[in-house]
């Protein structure tokens, strides 16, 4: 396979965003995302999802020239109208605002609704620790999760995504996952290679453990932890689609289709200052400390280094040339 650049990557995906619609700037907020996660082995979030995003620009499915509206409406709470648009830049554009509230007030909730999928929610955590600040997002997605004991589809795979500054400009810990056993494009991709997915991960339409993904993809996905999972990922539905005024889970249409309604999806976050907590540097270093105690623990994101270049898949490469207008 070859091996790419992270520049190259971003160059790219970029152009590929641009020459489908969006502008400039946007494009570039996108592409910083796809990037990074590249960058750290998340390829569910990274070029996988390139294509769906530059059809869905020429469809209008996804809006890019919108432009995020940010305000206020409390001293603590900090509100994106994303406008049918990305996720990225409508994040970016209210980030300096929800930093300001939770430093002024101790905690703040940045809420961005009506926005596409923000496909990695601990890319944005991160940002979030990177201000000095305790980050914790939540999100919805298209309906694959039924309530245990049931079979209908009610929410979506809903991750949560949490990260810990270290005091130093640093991620002293972060966990960005589904609430689901296994995320949905696991699935997709296990079908996608004609391979078996382990048991555990999904049931089928009747309600059976299945390791067949095209039957899992017609049936649903098992909460992690089975009905607490469940509870997790109830909460993120409520504050994602509550909060931000967005759609629950049952009104998204499939993410990656191309046409169809906008996805209308809305990402919470609460940035906690831990500044005024005397305590808190001291009590997380005990926390890490513990975890080291034996050999090969650590903590969630701990160690994690980004690769640069990234091996890609040749065929994937070429759809990312082709797309971006370049001969592969």
């Amino acid at each position: 396979m070859p091996n790419i650049s992270l520049d190259d990557i971003e160059d790219a995906a970029r152009a590929a965003l641009e020459r489908h619609g969006a502008r400039p700037w946007i494009a570039g907020e996108v592409a910083g995302a796809i990037r990074k996660a590249e960058a750290v082995g998340n390829r569910i979030c990274g070029l996988y999802y390139l294509e769906s995003y530059c059809r869905q620009l020429q469809t209008g499915r996804v809006d890019g020239t919108a432009e995020p509206v940010v305000s206020r409406p409390r001293p603590g709470a900090v509100f994106v109208d994303a406008k049918f648009g990305f996720a990225q830049p409508a994040f970016a554009r209210g980030l300096p605002e929800a930093v300001a509230a939770a430093r002024e007030n101790g905690v703040a909730s940045l809420a961005v609704g009506h926005a596409h999928t923000c496909t990695s929610l601990g890319y944005f955590t991160e940002h979030i620790a990177r201000q000095g600040l305790i980050g914790l997002g939540l999100t919805n997605a298209s309906p694959i999760v039924a309530p245990p004991g049931g079979r209908s589809r009610v929410i979506g795979t809903n991750p949560i995504a949490f990260s810990v500054p270290d005091g130093t400009g640093g991620i002293a810990m972060q966990f960005d996952q589904s609430t689901t056993t296994v995320a949905l494009g696991k699935i997709t991709m296990a079908k996608a290679a004609g391979e078996p997915i382990p048991e555990g991960w999904a049931l089928d339409a009747q309600g059976f453990p299945t390791t067949d993904p095209a039957a899992a993809l017609g049936g649903t996905l098992v909460s992690a932890g089975g009905y607490k999972g469940w509870g997790f990922g109830l909460m993120a539905e409520v504050l994602a689609a509550g909060m931000t005024g967005s759609v629950v889970s049952r009104d998204v249409h499939p993410l990656k289709a191309p046409t169809g309604p906008p996805h209308d999806l809305g990402q919470y976050y609460l940035l906690i200052d831990p500044g005024g907590a005397t305590a808190f540097l001291d009590r997380l270093q005990s926390v890490v400390d513990a975890v080291a105690l034996d050999e090969g623990g650590r903590l969630p994101g701990q160690g994690k280094r980004e690769l640069n270049p990234v091996q890609i898949e040749p065929a994937v490469w070429d759809q990312v040339s082709w797309l971006a207008g370049r001969a592969p």
